[in-house]
């Protein structure tokens, strides 16, 4: 990262698990050898990630611990009492990467007390996710610490080639979420990726996977399956030609598949109608 802190290119995400099945789902992830762990407030399972890390054994400089501030947490004063509820949620004492999860509300006024947190080491890194160009650049600009991530529906369906160059330029780290698109399009049967991944006796989802760490994207996929966490983590062993992967570059159709753009009205209303995610039960 822009701030010389190395993290893992693949880790275990848990949107969508519940509350109550997090904690096994992450010992087991930690087992088979992840050692990043993809959380948010919005999810409300932090305090499993934290139990599970605190249970493993493993020693917390060796986990990487990523979550993300929700947007009725933003503005600074909310924003910093939320660090401190997801810093023991976690049973930590510092969160390795802490992003904004979307790009609306008071989004400066939770920076600034992001930034604040970095630098009295509760946070040892800071960025942003589902910012769009525009959106990313003004924030890049406009702060004092530039965020150093930027989560955004990533996969081999759209590929952000273009946002992946403005990141590129001010040095912000690509981060993936939904790497396996929830499984639309196709995805774990596609021809192109089933047809690569035949010659090195891997499936669809384990040349997708490889295809983006190669462009450097960080991956989060999520399984409550271990042995789907086994293959997911089985990534290392295999290369793919330039040729196969100018193949899978042909999947791109340049457009989210998941969400709408968040740059139209539609998508910002369905996220600020989430507002209250936190407080529903």
């Amino acid at each position: 990262m822009n701030n010389g802190l190395e993290m893992p290119l693949l880790g275990y995400g848990v949107y969508q698990i519940p509350p109550e099945d997090t904690e096994r789902c992450v010992k087991e992830a930690l087992s088979v050898g992840y050692r990043m762990i993809d959380t948010a407030q919005a999810y409300r399972n932090e305090e499993g990630v934290g139990k599970a890390i605190a249970e493993s054994g493993i020693p917390r400089k060796d986990i990487f611990i990523v979550t993300k501030v929700w947007i009725s947490n933003y503005g600074y004063e909310a924003c910093k009492a939320s660090i401190e509820e997801s810093l023991r949620k976690l049973r930590t004492d510092y969160i390795d990467l802490l992003l904004l999860h979307q790009p609306f509300c008071d989004v400066y006024g939770a920076y600034r007390a992001m930034e604040e947190a970095y630098r009295a080491g509760k946070l040892r890194a800071i960025g942003v996710s589902n910012f769009y160009t525009a959106r990313l650049m003004d924030i890049v600009r406009g702060t004092e610490i530039p965020p150093m991530v930027n989560q955004l529906e990533t996969h081999v369906f759209n590929q952000r080639e273009e946002i992946r160059k403005y990141m590129e330029e001010a040095k912000v780290v690509p981060m993936a979420w939904s790497p396996f698109v929830e499984g639309h399009n196709g995805f774990f049967t596609n021809e192109t990726l089933a047809k690569i991944g035949k010659k090195y006796g891997k499936t669809p989802a384990q040349v997708a996977l490889r295809y983006m760490m190669d462009l450097g994207i960080v991956c989060i996929p999520k399984t409550v399956h271990k042995e789907r966490m086994e293959e997911n983590f089985k990534v290392f062993d295999f290369k793919l030609t330039e040729e196969d992967k100018a193949e899978i570059a042909k999947l791109d159709t340049k457009g989210p598949v998941l969400l709408k753009d968040h740059n139209t009205p539609e998508t910002a209303k369905i996220i600020l109608d989430l507002k209250g995610i936190l407080d529903s039960k």
